[in-house]
């Protein structure tokens, strides 16, 4: 029997080296590598987590004010000449916080935010930002996808499936946009294939290359997972790369379907 490709997602995954507290630059950048990329190849484009600045603890002079973000601006602007969601994650001020903000920019000129619930403690992001509250699922051609940020990959509650009265499970795809060391990198390539097994969903994860003005090294590791764990997407380490990856959402169907163990799931929730 054949699958319907109608809700197919294209997921293109951006792994770049990024320069430091540069936003200008870096964005410049990305704009020249995506070329002429937009809706007839792609409708999501995945960003690495704070792809304008790079892991910058340096948030009082970093983060863009809300509502005024040239950032922001430009991923706006990115959605609409692309004519797809743009995404990744930005140091953001609002309300006299800062916030590791991913934002998820429409063509229409919309936006969806997800503030980063786990801050990286061994780097002082939790001295330097603020705790996102609220767990976001959003959705795109009938896929629901939940927003993730780097140190979210090590908490599995936080990311497991929750209840949901109307359907069987609450999402379809993770998001994950990071900047995971190196020296980490086997935790990582470890961690988006758990979360993709134990919530029969895709995960896409996106990390960047080359080195921070921190002396951190970044060995990349992107990947696209499928809902058993086998890897769509992989290429060697600290090499840059733009791929599109294809996400079915009927293979999807109907291996739940075949294997419902999500009906043995746990009932619990967040608080």
């Amino acid at each position: 029997m054949s699958l319907d490709t109608s809700n197919d997602l294209r997921v293109t995954l951006v792994q770049c080296d990024l320069r430091w507290e540069d936003p200008a630059t870096n964005c410049a950048h990305i704009d020249r590598l995506l070329g002429d990329l937009g809706a007839e190849e792609t409708d999501l484009i995945l960003l690495p987590e704070m792809f304008a600045t790079g892991f910058t603890m340096n948030s009082q002079q970093m983060a863009e004010n809300w509502g005024s973000s040239p950032v922001t601006d430009w991923m706006l602007s990115q959605a609409q000449k692309r004519k797809c969601i743009v995404t990744g994650s930005v140091a953001i001020k609002d309300k006299g916080e800062c916030y590791n903000r991913l934002v998820w920019a429409l063509p229409s000129g919309d936006m969806q935010i997800y503030d980063k619930r786990h801050l990286f403690r061994m780097a002082g992001e939790h001295l330097r930002y603020a705790m996102g509250q609220e767990r976001i699922v959003v959705e795109v051609k009938g896929f629901k996808v939940l927003l993730s940020v780097c140190y979210d990959l090590r908490f599995p509650v936080w990311m497991r499936q929750q209840p949901v009265a109307d359907a069987a499970t609450e999402y379809d795809v993770i998001v994950c946009v990071a900047n995971w060391p190196a020296p980490r990198r086997t935790p990582w390539r470890v961690l988006l294939r758990a979360r993709a097994v134990e919530n029969l969903a895709y995960v896409v994860g996106v990390n960047r290359v080359g080195e921070d003005a921190k002396g951190n090294q970044y060995s990349g590791d992107s990947l696209c997972v499928d809902f058993k764990g086998d890897i769509l997407c992989d290429h060697p380490q600290n090499t840059a790369f733009i791929e599109t990856c294809t996400l079915s959402l009927g293979a999807l169907q109907s291996f739940r379907e075949a294997f419902p163990a999500w009906q043995d799931a746990d009932q619990f929730s967040l608080r």
